[in-house]
């Protein structure tokens, strides 16, 4: 390589970090947070909303303690709200110089951001509608003692759930009943610990998003 070589790699300009597509970018991360999160939101309402409708067809007394599958389902959407406000407010709009200041780092960073929450909160809202899904019908098969088993041998050790009390009145209030009450909790543990999947998301996307570069400017 001679002198002429080095002078002219010298000469070159290195690629910008302020490039107008930088911007696309970022939004691409807020409309990530948004979709996916209430993506998400929808597929464990719909999974555990049917399942609850279902239920309560024959106990309409369970129906409001099995709502929280659809409530917990519904907050992973709010996840993905915060996440995308955050991210639009931290896009600058470019001068009337057409100088950009949006640098390809915080778009990356912001990108990572709504890709971190939204799909953290698709997972754990398939997860809340499956979980809530087989949880609110198995709670409502043990109050309507419907018979899962083909034979009574295999059948044996499951206890029966009237439907009325010993004077004949309907029993509307299925929630005295110890299999009933087992089967609710472990449902709301496993709901509890999948709503956590879109909060560590939450959480990760909120420290990813105050990393920024500003051209022209100073980095945190």
């Amino acid at each position: 390589m001679d002198a002429g070589d080095i002078r002219y790699l010298e000469s070159l300009e290195p690629p910008p970090l302020c490039p107008s597509w930088a911007v696309s970018i970022g939004y691409l991360g807020v409309a990530s947070a948004a979709c996916l999160s209430n993506w998400g939101s929808a597929w464990g309402t719909w999974k555990s909303g049917t399942s609850l409708v279902h239920t309560g067809i024959r106990h309409p007394g369970s129906v409001m303690k099995n709502v929280i599958p659809v409530v917990m389902a519904g907050v992973i959407g709010i996840y993905g709200l915060i996440v995308a406000v955050i991210l639009a407010e931290s896009i600058p709009s470019p001068s009337k110089g057409r100088v950009n200041e949006y640098s390809i780092y915080t778009a990356m960073a912001h990108l990572a951001a709504g890709l971190c929450c939204g799909i953290s909160g698709l997972a754990a809202g398939g997860c809340i509608g499956i979980v809530g899904d087989a949880g609110v019908r198995a709670v409502g098969y043990r109050a309507s003692s419907i018979s899962l088993f083909p034979s009574t041998a295999a059948s044996a050790g499951y206890s029966s759930i009237p439907d009325s009390d010993a004077n004949g009145d309907a029993v509307d209030d299925v929630s005295g009943s110890d299999d009933q009450n087992k089967l609710f909790v472990g449902m709301l543990i496993m709901l509890i610990f999948s709503e956590a999947l879109a909060l560590y998301g939450l959480i990760v996307a909120l420290i990813v998003s105050q990393h920024s570069y500003t051209c022209g400017g100073t980095s945190d």
